[in-house]
């Protein structure tokens, strides 16, 4: 694809870890230091239209990248997750998983997590 950001990283290698059907590389905005995306060498705009043998790569891949953050970083905790087209909160339209070390302290209350996504219906415990 020629205008995606993400394909040109991969062709130029600008990549920090790669198997065979999947890449990754740091996040160009991140959260926290470490904040690592793995994507499908294959452009491909959603994750679960890639085949089971990409997908089953990216998180391979996915795990490589968290062990190895998790012995470089000793971080408290980790998001991993993804946004799947634009509904979803996917800006970026080439398939990614966030890998986003977390520490205790980087936010006031980390509870619930990714159900902030949606923040009228996050705090369901106070319900």
């Amino acid at each position: 694809m020629n205008n995606c950001i993400f394909c040109a990283l991969i062709t130029n290698g600008n990549i920090t870890y790669a198997n065979e059907h999947a890449v990754a590389f740091p996040d160009g905005f991140p959260l926290n230091p470490g904040h690592t995306l793995v994507v499908p060498r294959r452009h491909e705009t959603d994750l679960f239209e890639l085949p089971a043998s990409e997908r089953h790569a990216v998180w391979s891949l996915v795990d490589e990248v968290h062990a190895d953050l998790a012995k470089q970083l000793h971080p408290d905790g980790f998001n991993v997750g993804l946004n799947v087209l634009e509904p979803g909160g996917q800006t970026i339209p080439h398939a990614h998983v966030h890998v986003i070390p977390r520490s205790t302290g980087d936010v006031p209350d980390p509870k619930g997590g990714v159900r902030w996504v949606i923040p009228s219906r996050a705090a369901y415990w106070l319900e």
